[in-house]
């Protein structure tokens, strides 16, 4: 497999409660060896939208970012995006969910599943509703 070298500004940055709740995802799903892919696509009130899902390994030109015991991984579209984000899990009254603090993006949806990132126009955002009960 081929994958990017990492460099000092291409990271992302787990809390440890994202390490933990990640840990126990992974044995719930009895996958103790897979790691977190962090992906970005076009989509949301507010242009992209993050993603993530549980995968047995890194695909080639990959970044992979080991933290905690995790491995993270990332293509290179998605890193662009995503450089110096940190992910955390918060846990409240109304649900709990993996929150994404990303110095790259200039809005964000009021979610946060969905952000615009810096230099574009106006997002994918048309005035209308947000779906996320912004």
């Amino acid at each position: 497999m081929n994958f990017l070298e990492q460099t000092a500004t291409d990271t992302i940055t787990l809390t440890e409660t994202a390490v933990n709740t990640i840990k126990n995802l992974l044995l719930q799903k009895n996958v103790p060896d897979h790691g977190l892919r962090v992906f970005v696509s076009g989509g949301g009130c507010s242009g992209m939208q993050y993603g993530m899902a549980l995968e047995p390994e890194a695909r080639p030109y990959d970044h992979v970012i080991e933290t905690g015991g995790i491995k993270v991984f990332v293509d290179p579209t998605s890193m662009m995006y995503l450089s110096n984000a940190t992910i955390d899990y918060e846990d409240s009254i109304m649900g709990g969910g993996f929150k994404i603090d990303n110095p790259n993006a200039v809005s964000a949806c009021g979610c946060g599943s969905s952000f615009k990132p810096q230099g574009q126009a106006n997002g994918g955002y048309s005035g209308g509703g947000c779906g996320c009960g912004a």
